[in-house]
């Protein structure tokens, strides 16, 4: 597991293959086949695309992952979500549009 610590900032595009927490401050493009984990710290700034992502922070962009998109209490989403699976637990604050499902062949 990588992480990127809370006194990291980050301008720029990030690419991983595996497992990576952000508790720090990114502005720009998150894409990785692997899961992406945002931290309570942590603020986005750009869009991601990852196979799955958990999220306990701020982000402000869109999000378009694979498998699942959790939003835990502590969560803010400004953005669209479009994912195999959508969670937002009770607290989380959610401001876009999601679009939920594995997408039909053709579609």
């Amino acid at each position: 597991m990588n992480t990127l610590a809370q006194d990291v900032e980050i301008n720029g595009s990030i690419t991983f293959l595996e497992n990576l927490t952000i508790e720090g401050k990114v502005e720009g493009e998150i894409t990785s086949p692997g899961a992406l984990t945002i931290g309570e710290t942590a603020f986005i700034k750009g869009d991601i695309k990852t196979r799955s992502v958990v999220i306990w922070g701020k982000v402000e962009g869109n999000i378009t992952v694979q498998e699942r998109c959790e939003a835990k209490a502590s969560a803010t989403i400004i953005g669209d979500i479009s994912a195999g699976t959508f969670s937002a637990a009770e607290g989380a604050t959610f401001l876009g549009r999601s679009r939920v499902g594995k997408a039909r062949p053709g579609a």
